[in-house]
């Protein structure tokens, strides 16, 4: 039996996010068909290392899976290149140990969330950028972003039937960054884990700091009493990309 260890970007436009769903196509659904479609065998169960929600993208999103086939890492990306949809590509494949898991495995986790800062709307954005037509101040949200920086509580910035999912709302935040490039802005945040929504309302929290809707004071009170009425909004799903995993 062998485990292989497989980079995939995807636009998730289409998809219910990346885990199988019972009533709606994910990406877990279609790249375990056309893993079995490439084998000639039942599709195989292939191990994620994130869920993403519906409509969030991946750049460079990992999953493990174990097979028996003989292919080469070459020609199974190859392969399954030739038999995916245009929204989903295999980057790359390797061998891996066989205790190796795409999520348990995971040392840290890159996402980025990117606004469309121009007035008018870009057709070529959609479902890819959030449009925000309003002057952003990205020097009030640099200084409001390190405010998130290591070890802290996130329950303020869960969506709150995702605390169920976990035994745990502290999570360690290596960075965050906020820059701007001919009109779009680029939040990214690394660390060794998120909740459900997590960057998304950071993103929304930073964008309200701009605003002036919430102050340093609001984010510092956030993280100690886990008051989700002091962050910001949950932006939508078009802007976020899993950006990079670490192992």
């Amino acid at each position: 039996m062998r485990n292989l260890k497989v980079f995939i970007s995807y636009n998730g436009a289409e998809y219910h996010g990346f885990q199988r769903q019972e009533n709606a196509v994910s990406v877990q659904e279609i790249v375990e068909n056309t893993i079995g479609k490439l084998l000639k065998t039942e599709p195989p169960v292939i191990y994620g290392c994130s869920r993403t929600d519906a409509g969030v993208h991946a750049r460079r999103f990992c999953f493990n899976v174990k097979i028996e086939n003989n292919i080469p890492c070459v020609g199974f990306v190859k392969g399954m290149n030739t038999l995916l949809p245009d929204d989903i590509a295999v980057l790359s494949c390797e061998e891996a140990d066989d205790d190796f898991h795409a999520r348990f495995c995971t040392k840290a986790k890159e996402y980025v969330y990117l606004i469309n800062n121009k007035p008018e709307r870009d057709v070529f954005l959609r479902k890819l950028a959030y449009h925000y037509p309003f002057p952003l101040d990205i020097e009030k949200m640099q200084s409001a972003a390190s405010l998130f920086v290591g070890e802290h509580d996130f329950s303020a910035f869960c969506r709150s039937e995702g605390k169920k999912r976990v035994k745990s709302t502290v999570r360690t935040i290596y960075s965050v960054s906020v820059s701007e490039t001919g009109g779009i802005v680029e939040i990214k945040i690394k660390g060794n884990g998120f909740l459900y929504n997590m960057v998304r309302i950071i993103a929304g929290t930073l964008i309200y700091i701009s605003e002036g809707k919430r102050s340093v004071s609001d984010i510092e009170n956030a993280l100690v009493t886990g008051d989700r009425e002091l962050a910001g909004i949950t932006l939508p799903p078009d802007g976020l990309y899993l950006n990079e995993v670490c192992y």
